[in-house]
C-alpha cells in the first residue's frame, strides 16, 4: 500500500477504469455471461463507450465499497456523460473515500483536497496545485513534403446525400449531408453514441450500411465496383487502439517507413529515399537520436506522435484521426494537437479529427456536430 493510503489497506475497494470494462467484455464474450449488462438487451460490446462507463459504475455501487479508485474516468466521455458521472460521484463523496487518478488537469474533481503526482516509481504530494503554461512552438521546422505528387481533379474527395443508418429498430443518422474537399480541416462531433463511429466506417467502406446511399468517395459513387482498398489507399488512419497492432520489435525509422509500404512492421530493405523522409520525420518530431529505438520503449505521448506522422508520411488525400489524444496527459495531448494543426495547415491532405473532448488549441475551419434525435443523430455543420 503507497505512503499515505494506510487506512484504506483493510477496506473493500473496486476500481472504476477501462481495464475493469475490457474484462468485464472478455468475461461476456468467453462465457456468455452478462454481469454489467444483464438489466439490458445489449451487448457490451454493442454499447457506446459512455454506456459501458454507466454500466460499471452501476454494478460497483451495488458492490457497496469503503473506497474507489477514479482512473481516468471521464476518458471518451461527452459533456453530457461527463457532467451526469461527476453528478454522481459527488454524492458518493459524503459516503465513500476517493481516488481520483487522472491525466487531464482539467478532469480533476472540485472537491479533491490531496494531490501527488507519480514519479519516478514514487508518490509525491505535492502542497500546491501543479501549473503548465503553453510553450513555444514544438514543431518549428516544415513538415516533410509528399514521397510522390498525387492528382485529384474531384471537386470533393467525400459527398454524403441524405443518408440514414438503423441498426435494426435503432435509428442512428438521419439524413446527414457533408461535403469533404481537399485541404479541408474537419473536426467530427457528438456525444456518446450519436454515430460518429457508423459515420466514419461509411468514409472507410467499413460498412455494408453505406451501400444503395448516395455517397461518393474519392469520384466513385459507393457500390460501383470500387474495392475496400481503393477507398482506404486514399486514407490515412489512426486510432489508439491501432497501436496495440505494433507489438514486435520495430524500431521508429521502421514504423514510419511501414507506413510508405503499408504494413504491420517492416519486412522489405527501405530504399534511401525512404529512409531519409523517415529521418526528416523524425528531425520534425525531435526523436532524431531515436531512430533505432524500439516503438513499445516509447511514452504513450511519444507512440502517439510517431503514429500520427506515420498515418501521414503519404500524405493521403484524407487524414481520419480518431480520438488522437485519448489517454494522454495534457502536455502529451497538448503536442498531437500542435501536430494535427501543423499537419492540416501545412499540406494539401484534408484532415478529420474526431473526439468526444474539445481540445482548445485545435484549430479546424469547420465543425460537423451530430445531434441524436428520435430519428436518428442530425448533423450540424458549425463553420
Amino acid at each position: 500500500m503507497p505512503s499515505g493510503f494506510e487506512e484504506l489497506e483493510h477496506k473493500k475497494g473496486a476500481l472504476f477504469s477501462t481495464s475493469e470494462i475490457l474484462r468485464w467484455m472478455e468475461e461476456e464474450l468467453r462465457h456468455d455471461r452478462k454481469v454489467l449488462a444483464r438489466e439490458t438487451e445489449q451487448s457490451l460490446q454493442s454499447m457506446s463507450s459512455g454506456e459501458r462507463k454507466k454500466a460499471l459504475f452501476r454494478y460497483l455501487m451495488e458492490q457497496q465499497p469503503e473506497y474507489l479508485i477514479l482512473d481516468n474516468a471521464f476518458d471518451n466521455l461527452d459533456r453530457g456523460s461527463r457532467d451526469d458521472l461527476v453528478g454522481k460521484i459527488t454524492v458518493l463523496a459524503d459516503s465513500t473515500s476517493l481516488i481520483q487518478i487522472l491525466s487531464r488537469r482539467s478532469d480533476l474533481l472540485p472537491f479533491i483536497d490531496k494531490r501527488a503526482r507519480w514519479e519516478g516509481g514514487e508518490l509525491m504530494w505535492l502542497k500546491h496545485p501543479e501549473k503548465e503554461g503553453p510553450g513555444n512552438d514544438p514543431f518549428p521546422t516544415a513538415l516533410p513534403p509528399a514521397p510522390e505528387t498525387r492528382v485529384n481533379t474531384d471537386p470533393f474527395l467525400i459527398e454524403l446525400r441524405d443518408v440514414s443508418v438503423s441498426f435494426g429498430d435503432r435509428k442512428v443518422l438521419d439524413r446527414i449531408t457533408w461535403k469533404i474537399a481537399p485541404g479541408d480541416f474537419w473536426e467530427l462531433r457528438g456525444p456518446n453514441g450519436s454515430g460518429k463511429t457508423t459515420l466514419l466506417s461509411l468514409i472507410t467502406g467499413d460498412s455494408p450500411k453505406a451501400y444503395g446511399q448516395e455517397i461518393y468517395l474519392f469520384g466513385n459513387r459507393k457500390g460501383s465496383g470500387e474495392s475496400v482498398w481503393d477507398i482506404k489507399q486514399h486514407i490515412g488512419y489512426i486510432t489508439p487502439s491501432l497501436t496495440d497492432r505494433f507489438r514486435g520489435y520495430h524500431t521508429l525509422e521502421q514504423m514510419l517507413i511501414s507506413g510508405l509500404v503499408d504494413s504491420i512492421g517492416l519486412y522489405t530493405i527501405p530504399t534511401e529515399k525512404q529512409k531519409d523522409l523517415a529521418g526528416s520525420w523524425l528531425e520534425l518530431l525531435g526523436l532524431t537520436e531515436s531512430k533505432n529505438t524500439y516503438f513499445h520503449d516509447l511514452s504513450k505521448g511519444q507512440q502517439r506522435l510517431v503514429m500520427c506522422a506515420r498515418a501521414m508520411i503519404k500524405h493521403p488525400l484524407l487524414l481520419i484521426l480518431d480520438e488522437p489524444t485519448a489517454d494522454l496527459d495534457d502536455h502529451a495531448a497538448e503536442l498531437v494537437v500542435h501536430l494535427v494543426n501543423k499537419m492540416a495547415t501545412e499540406s494539401h491532405t484534408a484532415v478529420l479529427f474526431v473526439s468526444h473532448r474539445e481540445e482548445p488549441e485545435l484549430k479546424p475551419r469547420g465543425i460537423l456536430q451530430l445531434n441524436p434525435t428520435e430519428a436518428g443523430s442530425e448533423g450540424i455543420i458549425l463553420r
